[in-house]
């Protein structure tokens, strides 16, 4: 693999406690009890971030992000030690984006206002739903009217830069339900808005008890209805779940879809570091349990590493800068894998021969609305 130029690099943290777990959630979360030890895991995530120093030195951290688990649960002492190590071991890009994940039923203005003070500039908070009972059907443990007070507190510690999740395809929701939700939402001017589906992913109480989902034709009428409305507020839709006003979209995540580097930090994080003097990129993975992590960090072991094979690089590549709806420059590719496009090149022609993929003139793929709905297909060429 051949590097010619730098490559972005940011932080993404992992704060694995919830107050309790969602029945539709998949992701690495613990249940919080009295007696975990934040400070024990403050001291593991800056050891990490130590250890790792040698492969990232001196290159600047674009963006942060704070995800979970609930990593609004965190004390405002903890956050705002790993914040001032954190800035004494990186550089920080002079406008670097910090993002926290919050669940407004774990926030207050005292908190929001903690939070901004520490040196968090973006919130992204995890409403899901305005309505009681869809909240309630999720498992969330704040009301509608929390969500509100939430937003408007988030606002009122200063707070411009925020994202409000959204999912559709609820149980038993209608594509009006879906619609009121879209514009409570757009009532609060989000800066960014992620509205995405309600999948049944395995290994979650949803999954083995499958609650009432709407038909797939009603779920594909209700994505375009809200889409359309979302775009029709003048919000670019520059993901597929991403939408966002002028220059706002979230740099984190837009870094992991065009194939950038990411340092994980915390209990089960992965991170992706790519190393141009040896021609390598290296995966790092941590273990998923908050002890099983604070143990390994004790040993001063900086996590179990592998490198990334040029198969594995086309296709994590394409995996996710097909997630880009205004597609991608394809030098991209080149620039981020260190490989020449010809090993890509059999596929791009057999998306194009299926209709799901145009190239411009100035060698820019796009998929088509064929290929989009087709994604996991597309995706699928590059196993």
């Amino acid at each position: 693999m051949n590097f010619t130029q730098p490559i972005p690099l940011t932080l993404y943290v992992h704060y694995p406690w919830c107050v309790q777990k969602c029945p539709y959630c998949d992701f690495n979360s613990h249940h919080l009890k009295p007696d975990i030890d934040e400070s024990a895991y403050i001291d593991a995530l800056l050891k990490q971030l130590e250890l790792i120093l040698p492969l990232i030195w001196g290159r600047p951290i674009h963006a942060i992000f704070f995800g979970g688990g609930t990593p609004s649960l965190i004390s405002e002492a903890g956050l705002n030690r790993f914040m001032s190590h954190a800035r004494a071991l990186l550089g920080f890009m002079p406008d670097i984006e910090i993002t926290l994940e919050a669940n407004p039923g774990t926030v207050d203005l005292e908190k929001f206002s903690g939070f901004y003070q520490a040196g968090i500039n973006r919130l992204s908070m995890g409403i899901q739903s305005f309505e009681d009972e869809k909240l309630k059907a999720l498992g969330r443990i704040h009301s509608a009217d929390e969500a509100c007070l939430a937003i408007e507190a988030a606002k009122q510690a200063g707070f411009s830069n925020f994202n409000l999740d959204l999912m559709f395809a609820l149980p038993n929701q209608t594509i009006e339900q879906a619609l009121a939700d879209v514009e409570q939402a757009l009532s609060f001017f989000p800066p960014h808005l992620s509205h995405y589906q309600l999948t049944l992913e395995p290994n979650t109480p949803f999954y083995k008890s499958p609650p009432a989902l709407p038909e797939e034709d009603l779920v594909w009428e209700m994505q375009l209805a809200c889409q359309a409305r979302i775009k029709e507020a003048s919000y670019e839709h520059y993901e597929v779940s991403g939408f966002a006003q002028k220059s706002r979209q979230c740099q984190h995540n837009v870094n992991y879809w065009e194939f950038g580097d990411y340092i994980g930090l915390g209990a089960g994080a992965h991170g992706k570091i790519t190393v141009p003097p040896e021609g390598k990129i290296w995966r790092t993975q941590m273990p998923a349990s908050p002890g099983g992590y604070i143990a390994e960090m004790q040993r001063a072991d900086p996590g179990r590493t592998g490198l990334v094979s040029e198969k594995d690089a086309c296709f994590e590549f394409m995996l996710n800068a097909l997630r880009l709806q205004d597609g991608f420059d394809l030098s991209l590719f080149e620039l981020r894998t260190g490989l020449p496009l010809s090993k890509i090149e059999g596929e791009i022609k057999i998306m194009k021969q299926k209709g799901w993929a145009t190239i411009s003139k100035d060698q820019r793929l796009n998929l088509t609305t064929q290929g989009q709905h087709y994604l996991n297909d597309v995706v699928s060429l590059f196993l």
